[in-house]
C-alpha cells in the first residue's frame, strides 16, 4: 500500500508538468517510449504459451513518436493502411518459416499490437485534437486520465475498505461496492474539471455532455482493469511486470487509459 502511494505521488506531478506543457510532439515521444514498454511487458506474458512476432510490435510503437508529422484529416486511411499491411506481413513470416509461426501466434501478436500500440495511439491523438484552429484537446485530455484514473483509485480504496460482493472471479479483489465509487468518482471528477476550464480557461463545455460521457468513460476504464486482468489471469501471472512498485507494471498502470483512449477520443470529437 505504501509502495502504490508513493509511486502515486510521485507520478502525478510528473503527468501533471508534462501535460500541461502543452508540447504534442514531447506527448507523442513520450507514448512511444511508454507503448515500446508495454509491448514488450505483453509478449514477455505471450512467451509463454506462444511465439509472438514482436520486431512488428516494435516498429509500430517507435512510429507512435511520429503521428503528427501526419495531417490529422489522413490519420483514418493511415491507421487502415497500416493494419492492412501489418496483416500481410504477418503471414508473411508464417510463410517465410514454414509455418514455425502459425496463426495462433500471429493472432496473439496482432492482439497485442491493437491492445497495447493501436490504444496507445489515441492518446496523443486525444491531446493534439483541434477544432477550428485551436487546440482542444491540450484540456480534454485530462477528462481521459481523471474519469479512468480517479476511478481506479475511488474503486480501489472504498472496494477495500467497504467491498463485500465480489464482482467477478477474473479479478477475485474487485467488488460491487468498488466499482460503483470508482463510476461516482470518475463522473464527479470529471464534472469539477469541467467547471475549472469552463472558469479559468473560458471553455464553454456542456455539463450534462461531459456527464453522460465521464459516464461512459469511467465504466469502459473499468472494463479494461478487468480486460487486463483476463489476460494475466490466462497467462498465469499477477502483474505484467514489477516495474512500478506497488502497481505492477506499465500496462497495469496504463490498462483502463489505454483501453479508455479510443472511446475518449471518438466522444469527444463527436460532442464536445
Amino acid at each position: 500500500m505504501i509502495k502504490r502511494l508513493l509511486v502515486t505521488i510521485i507520478g502525478i506531478p510528473i503527468l501533471i508538468i508534462v501535460l500541461a506543457s502543452g508540447n504534442k510532439y514531447l506527448i507523442d515521444a513520450i507514448i512511444a517510449i511508454f507503448a515500446v514498454m508495454g509491448i514488450y511487458e505483453y509478449f514477455k506474458c505471450c512467451k509463454l504459451k506462444f511465439k509472438p512476432v514482436s520486431w512488428i510490435g516494435y516498429i509500430l510503437a517507435i512510429s507512435l513518436a511520429f503521428i503528427h508529422l501526419i495531417p490529422m484529416e489522413y490519420i483514418s486511411k493511415y491507421l487502415a493502411i497500416a493494419l492492412l499491411s501489418v496483416v500481410a506481413l504477418l503471414f508473411l513470416h508464417v510463410i517465410v518459416t514454414d509455418m514455425k509461426i502459425n496463426v495462433i501466434d500471429i493472432a496473439v501478436s496482432l492482439f497485442g499490437y491493437i491492445y497495447v500500440v493501436g490504444f496507445f495511439a489515441f492518446i496523443p491523438l486525444v491531446f493534439g485534437f483541434e477544432k477550428d484552429g485551436v487546440n482542444l484537446g491540450k484540456y480534454y485530455i485530462w477528462f481521459l486520465f481523471i474519469t479512468t484514473w480517479g476511478s481506479d483509485m475511488l474503486a480501489y480504496l472504498i472496494g477495500c475498505k467497504f467491498g463485500k460482493h465480489k464482482f467477478s472471479k477474473i479479478s477475485p479483489n474487485k467488488s460491487i461496492e468498488g466499482c460503483i465509487a470508482g463510476l461516482l468518482a470518475g463522473v464527479l471528477l470529471s464534472l469539477v474539471a469541467t467547471v475549472i476550464l469552463n472558469y479559468f480557461f473560458a471553455l464553454q463545455i456542456n455539463y450534462l455532455v461531459i456527464g453522460a460521457i465521464s459516464v461512459g468513460l469511467s465504466l469502459i476504464g473499468q472494463i479494461g482493469d478487468f480486460a487486463a486482468s483476463a489476460i494475466k489471469r490466462y497467462f498465469g501471472v499477477k502483474d505484467f511486470s514489477n516495474l512500478l512498485p506497488g502497481h505492477g507494471g506499465l500496462i497495469d498502470r496504463f490498462d483502463s487509459v489505454i483501453f479508455t483512449a479510443p472511446f475518449a477520443y471518438y466522444l469527444i470529437t463527436l460532442f464536445l
